[in-house]
């Protein structure tokens, strides 16, 4: 079946493509979602003004698109990750967890656009492709390192140990409740 392409669909065509697709593919996701029209005369005259809108919408689009990939190049993200001696992980890190340790320094990228050909199991620093658009990419640099030892709680510290039990157990009146809530 032959369609006519509204929007630039990925792996089949650009706008104003006619393209020729599985009926069921058409019938049932291109032209519900507004993304294909029958290919009437009529309809490739309608489009041409659609078309002019539509490139302008993506070239504004894209200039954003390609600041963020800039302002992203190069920038390194930590992501602490459970290991074995050997520095093998005892789970993975994959696209969520990169996205993740992104949005905790305030930049928001879909999981989707981060490139990885196989999730990340071992204890190091890798390069990983963060692709906004087909042509528009930016490289950042993944450290993947153990928790430390005080985040893990494995070692209480030492100095609570070292105060008196009744110094810890009755507080001085005052605002030191006020300091309990607090912490």
């Amino acid at each position: 079946m032959k369609v006519l392409l509204r929007r630039n669909v990925q792996k089949l065509g650009r706008i104003g493509d006619v393209v020729d697709v599985r009926p069921g593919y058409a019938r049932n996701y291109l032209i519900p979602q507004g993304l294909a029209l029958a290919p009437s005369e009529a309809n490739i005259q309608a489009l041409e003004a659609e078309k002019q809108a539509y490139l302008a919408e993506l070239a504004r689009q894209r200039a954003e698109l390609e600041t963020q990939a800039r302002l992203l190049e190069g920038k390194e993200f930590s992501i602490t990750a459970r290991a074995n001696e050997e520095g093998q992980l005892y789970g993975s890190v994959g696209p969520a967890q990169i996205a993740a340790a992104m949005a905790k320094e305030g930049i928001m990228i879909d999981a989707d656009n981060i490139e990885l050909d196989e999730p990340i199991r071992r204890l190091d620093k890798y390069e990983v492709a963060v692709r906004f658009l087909e042509e528009v990419k930016a490289t950042i640099y993944v450290w993947v390192i153990p928790p430390r030892e005080e985040e893990s709680g494995a070692e209480p510290p030492a100095e609570p140990q070292e105060g008196a039990a009744g110094e810890q157990e009755e507080p001085p009146p005052g605002d030191s409740a006020e300091s309990q809530e607090q912490s």
